[in-house]
């Protein structure tokens, strides 16, 4: 992530995805970023000087509410792609985060 965009990245993880912040250890926390966990995930954002978003290496997060995380991330005006095909059991769908960072999101279905 950007340095400085701390902000950002809780509003879309906390708010948008349902996750909660991980308090970095003071020695990490100096040189800025951010942890999220959710259930036994752990995403830790650091700050790169010359950042360039990944938009093709990625996490997969399972939800189990994909169309309403999908309307969330739409109503604040950041990038979704739908378009993606179900794979083995799993709706699925690209949401990219505040700094363009693609992030896959799964959701099963029956």
């Amino acid at each position: 992530m950007p340095a400085g965009e701390e902000d950002k990245a809780r509003a879309f993880f906390i708010h948008l995805l349902g996750f909660h912040e991980i308090q970095k250890p003071a020695e990490l926390a100096k040189r800025g970023g951010a942890w999220f966990g959710s259930g036994s995930v752990q995403l830790h954002l650091g700050v790169e000087a010359d950042f360039r978003p990944a938009r093709k290496a990625h996490p997969a997060f399972l939800v189990d509410d994909l169309d309403g995380i999908i309307s969330k991330v739409q109503s604040v005006g950041l990038e979704t792609d739908t378009s993606q095909p179900a794979l083995d059991g799993y709706k699925r769908a690209h949401v990219f985060d505040p700094f363009g960072n693609r992030i896959e999101l799964m959701q099963r279905v029956e």
